[in-house]
């Protein structure tokens, strides 16, 4: 069952939207009648969609390399 509620009354009462989710129930919250958020219980153990994701990245790194400039360099000169 999926319950909607305004941003407001989520902020009041996100203990309470918090225990309805764990109990199985998907909470859309809306902000002046939009969906901007989805409430939904989180599997136990289901972490497969992170372990893809964290392949996918270490595929990525493998042919990508910096040709001997420092990554912090890099990171430190894009914040000047």
């Amino acid at each position: 069952m999926v319950v909607s509620v305004g941003a407001f009354e989520a902020k009041t009462h996100l203990s309470s939207l918090l225990d309805r989710v764990e109990k199985g129930e998907d909470i859309v919250i809306t902000r002046h009648g939009k969906q901007v958020a989805r409430l939904i219980k989180v599997s136990d153990g289901d972490t497969s969609r992170a372990d893809e994701a964290f392949a996918k990245l270490r595929e990525l790194r493998k042919g990508n390399r910096l040709g001997g400039l420092s990554w912090k360099e890099l990171r430190d000169e894009g914040r000047k």
